[in-house]
């Protein structure tokens, strides 16, 4: 049945296809939707049918960089290896702790990349790969750290995800992007897993939804893939400036 509700939901979940598939950051407009249309139902459930939809767009997302960007299976595999595991980690301690003093610390985090992108102009528009060799705890640590996170924490996973991989690895926005899906789609699948066990998944939205996020996921590819690196530098510093803002705001709110 078609409702006022699941049209806003459906909405939201092609922008956040959309914005997710380029730079990440998704989850700043569809987890915000569920949570404000469905107060009714239990946080686990929003968590686990927000992640239902978003890894469905994700998968796309990887399957369609996959077909333009070639992947170093030697780069690849140690750094989805160690998200997974790690994302299982992250998952289980912040069961046991609280996640409160994470958002001011990649609050700082995210304003300091922020404005080494925009002192650096060539950051993430030049392939430093083919110039060095890239060692192995790089790729590691990558899935490791953010991994975890994803598991602990989760906002703006994606999007640190490209940052690390243009740092760490000397990639391009787009190579980044492209790698960033894969690593991204291992730790939804891994909170996948674990809300599956915790709490039920309401696929009367999910499935809908599901296919207005791959349809943004694929508008979002095909864009970031025509339009280049430059696009994607500047969406990133946006999706950036967000999430400075709605951690900044999510602090202020617990400091009242």
């Amino acid at each position: 049945m078609l409702t006022t509700e699941l049209i806003i939901l459906c909405l939201a979940s092609l922008g956040a296809g959309f914005v997710d598939s380029i730079v990440g950051g998704g989850g700043l407009i569809q987890l915000p939707a569920l949570m404000m249309i469905l107060p009714q139902y239990p946080v686990v459930t929003i968590l686990g049918t927000n992640k239902l939809v978003s890894m469905t767009g994700t998968a796309f997302s990887a399957y369609r960089f996959s077909r333009e960007i070639p992947f170093k299976k030697h780069l690849l595999l140690p750094a989805v290896i160690s998200a997974f595991l790690f994302s299982f980690i992250g998952a289980w301690t912040v069961s046991i702790l609280s996640s409160h003093f994470l958002r001011p610390l990649f609050m700082g985090l995210m304003l300091v990349v922020f404005i080494f992108t925009l002192k650096f102009k060539s950051f993430g528009l030049i392939d430093h790969q083919r110039v060095h060799h890239v060692q192995m705890w790089k790729p590691i640590l990558i899935g490791s750290l953010l991994g975890f996170y994803d598991g602990f924490f989760g906002p703006g996973t994606g999007t640190f995800l490209i940052i690390a991989f243009v740092g760490l690895l000397g990639m391009t926005f787009v190579q980044g992007s492209a790698y960033a899906k894969v690593i991204n789609l291992t730790t939804n699948l891994a909170a996948l897993l674990l809300f599956s066990l915790k709490g039920s998944f309401l696929f009367a939205y999910a499935l809908p939804m599901i296919v207005f996020n791959v349809l943004g996921s694929m508008l979002g590819v095909r864009l970031a893939l025509l339009k280049g690196n430059t696009f994607i530098r500047g969406l990133l510093r946006m999706i950036i400036l967000l999430t400075i803002l709605k951690l900044g705001h999510q602090i202020y709110l617990e400091n009242l």
